[in-house]
């Protein structure tokens, strides 16, 4: 099975009726005012709490690379300064820009105000994450999420010789993540196009240059430089924060491509959302996400994007309440007799990876890899269907 493409409204829920679709919207609501009317101390300490974990992480990490001539030094300053970074890209800096902890009301967490450890400046990427990407959710045409504007990721993409390089452009989009997501957030090609106003671009552009020049600087030449000041450990600190960052890219990379291009996840033409209600709009993030099997610590480590599908239905609910969510979407999704899509992180990655090098082919060489495909598994199924038969004798 692979990615799906949908002609229409959503495949999966294409046997729902109206009323039905409706009373999956209001049971979604009632979620969510469940979850929302209960929130309290025990969140605003969950989320503080894992600022100042995040915070000792990194002062610690940056400190001992600061010795990072000593091997034990530079790995475990290595360790604590990716992990710091993972949790402030992921649990803290994704999860506060969506602004589900300003009901705290505080001015230093809260959507408007944080600044990510990141090169994308935070308020491009909440205009094309928070507003594009969650209102159009695997919407091709109007989600530029849906490959990036670099990627191939779904056959209502129109094939060009480019996607031939899928698989390298991947490869290499991966490890500068961040740096990828910051030139997107440029809407290049809506420039181009004509779409996007010069001064809206040029702002942009700038934005970008000082928030780029911060990181660099911060992570390439302060760390560094004191680094030598203080053990001549300037080379060791420089690729100590080099692999620090190569390791956070990796692995946002791999958890935001599980949530959307393994098997069973759903595409959908424009066409799909005109007039769409908002029990179609529930059925989209349910068929259009996918989910990553683990336990707390992966849980966290991601974002609670592993709850991909929940975090869709829920994009300001505390990120915290997506474990305890979970079950009970799940059960609506069996209700409704709608697909939830689930598994191991290696086996998303797997399929992510493999539909995006199928996709790379043109479609009528894919439809023949699919014939040999269909014609093996029916000749596997002849033999054990004789093996059977001979051992039954």
């Amino acid at each position: 099975m692979t990615m799906t493409t949908t002609t229409g409204r959503p495949r999966a829920g294409a046997h729902l009726t109206e009323r039905q679709l409706d009373e999956l919207a209001r049971e979604v609501d009632a979620i969510r005012a469940e979850v929302t009317g209960r929130l309290g101390a025990a969140d605003a300490r969950y989320i503080r709490d894992t600022i100042a974990l995040q915070r000792g992480l990194e002062a610690a990490g940056r400190a001992l690379l600061l010795a990072g001539r000593r091997p034990a030094a530079w790995v475990a300053g290595v360790g604590m300064l990716s992990v710091a970074k993972i949790l402030e890209n992921m649990e803290i800096g994704h999860n506060v820009i969506h602004g589900q902890w300003d009901w705290l009301a505080d001015p230093d967490i809260h959507s408007t105000t944080w600044e990510w450890d990141n090169v994308a400046p935070a308020r491009a990427w909440k205009h094309t994450h928070n507003d594009l990407h969650h209102t159009w959710t695997n919407v091709v045409g109007r989600d530029d999420d849906v490959g990036y504007n670099l990627l191939r990721v779904s056959e209502q993409q129109p094939w060009t010789p480019r996607a031939l390089a899928n698989v390298p452009l991947n490869l290499l989009l991966a490890p500068f993540f961040e740096w990828g997501i910051a030139i997107y957030g440029l809407e290049l090609v809506e420039y181009r196009e004509g779409r996007k106003p010069r001064a809206a671009f040029r702002r942009d552009l700038a934005e970008f240059a000082r928030k780029a020049a911060w990181q660099v600087l911060k992570d390439y030449g302060a760390t560094p430089l004191l680094a030598q000041l203080v053990s001549r450990s300037g080379l060791a600190a420089l690729t100590g924060t080099l692999a620090a960052n190569l390791v956070r890219n990796l692995w946002t990379h791999a958890v935001i491509f599980c949530g959307h291009f393994p098997d069973g996840i759903e595409t959908f033409p424009e066409e799909a959302v005109e007039g769409e209600s908002r029990g179609q709009w529930c059925v989209r993030q349910l068929t259009g996400s996918g989910n990553i099997d683990g336990g707390p610590l992966l849980h966290v480590l991601t974002g609670h994007l592993s709850f991909q599908i929940e975090h869709h239905l829920f994009p300001d609910l505390p990120s915290n309440h997506y474990p305890e969510v979970a079950p009970r979407v799940r059960a609506l999704c069996a209700r409704y007799g709608l697909p939830y899509t689930s598994g191991p992180l290696p086996r998303q990655v797997w399929q992510t990876w493999r539909s995006i090098g199928r996709l790379s082919l043109p479609d009528a060489a894919v439809a023949r890899l699919r014939a040999a495909a269909g014609r093996r598994r029916a000749a596997r199924t002849r033999r054990a269907s004789v093996t059977d038969r001979q051992s039954g004798s």
